[in-house]
């Protein structure tokens, strides 16, 4: 097990190191993640390099058995290399250059960025390669700066060359005949800056698209020199989610050898624990495409803050643990923090910490020890793998093609729609995956298409052979209603999917932010209702009152060997839940343990004929739950029942 997280030691003077190590040994960390911001240092002048502080702190770190996630500092160029060469600073969407004093102050276009990048790397690769204490190679941090320069706009223009091979057919897949937008020569295209009204949305999700190829490039050139080195360490770089972030992570997947996630959740209350369920399955689904097993590593999380639109709340005692132990649960081979020491200035002077301002003798620090125990306790659950026979689809490209203005409604979001369903399964205690494809579904039994709206021929085919073969398919309003260069599939929606679901839909009705539709069954929906004609399909539920009322809204068409269902509105959590619930016991897939508590959360990991069972209490009463086997937190025998108390957690193993 991973245990620990980022430390900067260059914050502090070298007396510190020595309690650092100490206190670390302490809690039992295993690994720590080095240099991240600490470009300036180690190259003070071009070319210059100080690894002096570095080798002894590295020195340090491996005498006490503690191995380094060890960083290529490339997220942060120091000020020299700004002022050497200002061209690299990135410009905004607006055509303002912006200026250092923040981190990411880079364009990744930039042929000084690139090159200054890579001597870096290849510096540390060359000095590191064979020291004691490296264990991972962390390349940047954080991947996600957009630069809309007129070095981007000439490294956009190749990327679209080799994509669209000609400008004929560029214009036809942007539609450019549109508000005469027709290109007659490369020169004229660049990056979507701010313009007088709406930008063309194919324009605009291109150059998404071309940000992350052009990130990934970058990592990519760094992760070569590092495994040219060293070629049996793993390499990886940390993901960060949110939707400003212009990086399809499921097709970086492939590039990375440990999928690895910061993820810090928006939300203090139980809802928390639901963003970290929805983040985890994210990362495993990632993982599935990934060259190892699909376990991940979740690299950065608070240890005892959620950070709300409006403060820092407190993580209650014992949150943090059981936090941690969730995402184990969910294949995560550890649980790493942002950050190790509380800095004592600086822009996040206030960021959680495992060794917070208050210093050791602190409830945080002493739950640390706590932590590293139970993590050392867990570890034999690493060998196991996630059971999960339901997926739920997210599809980055179709979470950034429905943030174009002028759509139908402006509270259209993938994201959250995704989250939905991961959060409806979850609170029915049955474990998903999250993919962020529809190449490989094999061993699903049901998947969950939520708003997909672009969807590639070879998409299709692939969800009519994965129904015809005996799945189950849910999909909602808006998949499958536009191609993969955003154009409507004309002919009635949802477009690509219309034959498989056995529906046409003929008109959108969005709702107020205020309304809902009634139901036949008695449930309700809100956001989004569909003129939808039954064109094979069984109708399920239908509209109940308004204008709709007597069309259909739920249905369920049979086609081959499986079932293809279509939800046209938003449901109810509850009724989403429910019919989520339903579907998956038709295809044979029930809870990990039926009849549980809300917030509760139980999930399997499995190897052969061992087993491990990870209960963890969010609730704040004492639950049961029916187990056998040894609980790996306490030693104790369970059989039977394992008594889980308020805010706790227990792992139980078997065979």
């Amino acid at each position: 097990m991973f245990f620990g997280g980022d430390y900067n030691p260059e914050q502090w003077p070298e007396d510190v190191w020595a309690q650092d190590v100490e206190l670390m040994r302490r809690a039992r960390v295993t690994l720590v993640t080095v240099g991240v911001f600490a470009w300036a240092r180690l190259e003070p002048a071009p070319g210059r390099h100080d690894f002096g502080w570095l080798d002894r702190i590295l020195d340090r770190l491996a005498d006490a058995g503690i191995g380094v996630a060890l960083a290529t500092p490339t997220a942060s160029p120091p000020p020299w290399f700004s002022l050497a060469h200002p061209e690299a600073l990135p410009v905004d969407a607006a055509g303002v250059r912006l200026s250092h004093g923040s981190r990411d102050t880079y364009c990744a276009s930039a042929p000084a960025y690139r090159s200054a990048a890579r001597r870096i790397a290849a510096a540390l690769a060359q000095r590191y390669h064979d020291h004691p204490a490296l264990a991972l190679w962390h390349v940047h941090n954080e991947y996600g700066t957009t630069c809309h320069c007129d070095l981007t706009a000439e490294a956009f223009r190749r990327w679209l060359r080799h994509r669209y091979g000609d400008l004929d057919t560029l214009n036809d897949a942007w539609t450019t005949a549109f508000w005469s937008q027709h290109y007659t020569d490369w020169a004229q295209i660049r990056p979507p800056r701010a313009t007088q009204y709406l930008p063309n949305p194919t324009q605009v999700l291109d150059f998404r698209r071309f940000t992350s190829d052009e990130l990934l490039a970058a990592y990519v050139e760094q992760r070569d020199l590092l495994r040219a080195a060293t070629p049996g360490v793993p390499v990886t770089t940390n993901y960060v989610l949110g939707d400003w972030v212009p990086v399809d992570h499921a097709r970086w997947a492939a590039e990375v050898d440990l999928v690895a996630i910061d993820h810090y959740p928006s939300d203090a209350g139980p809802a928390a624990e639901e963003e970290a369920a929805f983040a985890a399955d994210l990362a495993r689904g990632w993982a599935r495409g990934s060259p190892g097993r699909p376990d991940w590593l979740l690299m950065e999380t608070a240890p005892n803050l959620v950070y709300t639109a409006d403060r820092m709340h407190t993580k209650e005692p014992g949150r943090m643990a059981r936090n941690s132990l969730a995402a184990v649960a969910r294949g995560s081979r550890g649980a790493m923090f942002f950050q190790w020491r509380a800095p004592r200035g600086g822009a996040e002077l206030f960021h959680s910490a495992l060794v917070p301002h208050a210093g050791p003798d602190s409830r945080v620090y002493r739950e640390a020890v706590e932590l590293g125990d139970r993590l050392a306790r867990v570890a034999p659950a690493a060998a196991g793998v996630v059971e999960a026979r339901v997926a739920v689809v997210y599809d980055e490209p179709s979470a950034w093609a429905l943030r174009a203005r002028a759509l139908p409604s402006t509270r259209l979001d993938h994201l959250d729609d995704a989250r939905r369903a991961h959060r409806a399964l979850w609170r029915r205690g049955i474990t998903a995956d999250v993919v962020g494809g529809l190449d490989d579904l094999s061993g699903y039994a049901v998947v969950v298409l939520p708003g997909h709206y672009l969807m590639a021929d070879r998409q299709a085919a692939a969800l009519r052979a994965f129904v015809e073969a005996g799945g189950h398919l849910v999909a909602t309003y808006l998949s499958g209603v536009a191609d993969e260069h955003a154009r409507i599939r004309t002919g009635g929606y949802p477009g690509a999917l219309r034959d498989l679901l056995g529906v046409r839909v003929e008109e959108f009705h969005p709702l107020a932010v205020d309304a809902s539709v009634k139901l036949s069954d008695g449930t309700t929906g809100d956001l989004w209702s569909e003129t939808v004609h039954a064109t094979g399909a069984r109708v399920v539920a239908s509209y109940a009152d308004g204008v709709l009322a007597g069309r259909p809204a739920v249905t369920r068409h049979t086609v081959g060997a499986g079932t293809a269902w279509y939800v046209s509105t938003r449901l109810a959590d509850d009724a989403y839940a429910d019919l989520l619930h339903a579907v998956a016991a038709d295809a044979g897939v029930g809870p990990v343990r039926p009849d549980l508590p809300p917030g509760v959360e139980v999930v399997t990991r499995r190897t052969g004929d061992r087993s491990w069972l990870f209960v963890l209490n969010h609730t704040a009463t004492v639950c049961e739950v029916a187990a056998s086997g040894v609980d790996l937190l306490t030693g104790a025998t369970v059989d039977g029942v394992v008594r889980v108390p308020a805010g706790g957690s227990a792992v139980v193993g078997t065979g």
